[in-house]
């Protein structure tokens, strides 16, 4: 309880003195382990006390007394299912580092996690797999609300584009042929980093041969073939890019609206930790769509795009090992392709199976507008406190 009126204050505090947003997140740390985004975005009261149900023994936080044995049914219901972390040692270390991941707030995440799609009205046929799950855990460093969030919006990415998102099926002729082409590949290494390459060449891409279907298929083919390995969810991923060949026409292949509305949503729901972007030989016609590109995505990725002129330039960002001998690297492209089509086979049911999840309504989602909303009734509501919690103490 003490923790609730330190919050109330320390919301209250802020909003007086005008605190910087970036600074009201890192001091507000020190009485909870949710961000600020998510006290202006849920009832406060509601989802500090779900919050600390969470982080206290279930007889603790509900302040009824119970036995020892009810008490380890409780722990067993709600960790039952749950398989053992089955990540390498040295990737666990990243996890608990970077996404604040141990195998209490992934037990507990997970199990919360499919309580809530089990009762959620507006979705149906919902993988509750763990796999599935974490994906979402770990791109939203294991905040659920914001899990949550990403699900659905994840959901309705798939069905408002569906041409790009349903029938993900590698051994369409189209798409394996513009895979065979090189136009997008993974790379069988690994970087410095631990992160799987993702690698395009756009020199396969004939414009009079495929549509921007297939483009779009090749693209979250890939994406999702690579979300079904954990260690991937956690590592992250680079990008490499040449285009070289790219032409002012291919910008015709998508309406404006649409190009806009896919950059953006992507990055919002697509559960990936994009590390690192490397584009070489970008042409001066394209630059232009490089910047409304930039534009479009959050700061903190379009930090991480970096251009280069040669490959010299390259290789001292990108590691040469991970990209094909055509490249400065060791494997030759063809090579590596026929070793990504392997893969691609292997989780071609998985991806296929993914057609069967629904949203049924989207009214749940958080949009700009309803964020505004909510944030106006949570400020009105604590203009409403009167006095200071500094000095009260609750035993």
């Amino acid at each position: 309880m003490q923790k609730h009126l330190k919050s109330i204050h320390f919301v209250k505090q802020c909003k007086e003195y005008s605190v910087p947003r970036h600074r009201k997140r890192e001091y507000f740390k020190f009485y909870t382990v949710v961000d600020w985004h998510f006290h202006v975005c849920c009832n406060h009261l509601l989802f500090t006390n779900r919050l600390t149900t969470t982080a206290m023994s279930p007889t603790k936080a509900s302040g009824i007394t119970v036995d020892d044995d009810d008490q380890k049914k409780h722990t067993d219901d709600w960790w039952a299912g749950n398989e053992p972390c089955a990540l390498p040692k040295h990737v666990q270390e990243v996890a608990l580092i970077q996404l604040r991941e141990n195998e209490s707030a992934r037990n507990q995440a997970i199990s919360a996690f499919r309580q809530w799609i089990l009762k959620n009205a507006d979705i149906q046929n919902v993988n509750t797999d763990e796999n599935f799950l974490l994906r979402f855990l770990r791109t939203k460093k294991f905040s659920l609300p914001m899990a949550q969030q990403m699900l659905l919006k994840y959901l309705n990415l798939r069905q408002r584009f569906s041409m790009y998102f349903m029938g993900l099926d590698c051994l369409i002729p189209s798409i394996n042929e513009l895979i065979d082409s090189g136009y997008m590949f993974v790379s069988p290494f690994r970087d410095n980093h631990g992160r799987r390459v993702i690698i395009g060449t756009a020199r396969g891409f004939d414009l009079r041969k495929y549509s921007n279907r297939d483009l779009g298929v090749v693209h979250i083919l890939t994406y999702e073939t690579l979300l079904n390995d954990e260690v991937n969810q956690v590592m992250g991923f680079t990008h490499f890019g040449d285009l070289y060949s790219i032409t002012p026409a291919y910008i015709t292949l998508f309406a404006p609206n649409e190009f806009a509305t896919l950059i953006k949503w992507g990055e919002q729901s697509i559960p990936m930790r994009h590390k690192a972007i490397h584009l070489l030989n970008v042409p001066l016609p394209i630059k232009f769509a490089y910047d409304y590109f930039q534009s479009r995505i959050s700061p903190k990725l379009s930090a991480r795009m970096k251009m280069y002129n040669s490959l010299s330039e390259l290789h001292e960002s990108l590691d040469k090992k991970v990209l094909p001998k055509e490249y400065g690297g060791e494997m030759p492209m063809a090579e590596m392709i026929s070793l990504w089509k392997k893969e691609l086979l292997a989780n071609r049911e998985k991806l296929i199976a993914l057609d069967n999840m629904r949203l049924l309504s989207d009214k749940s989602i958080i949009t700009r507008k309803t964020k505004a909303d909510i944030n106006h009734n949570l400020i009105a509501g604590f203009n409403q406190l009167s006095g200071s919690f500094r000095k009260l103490e609750v035993d």
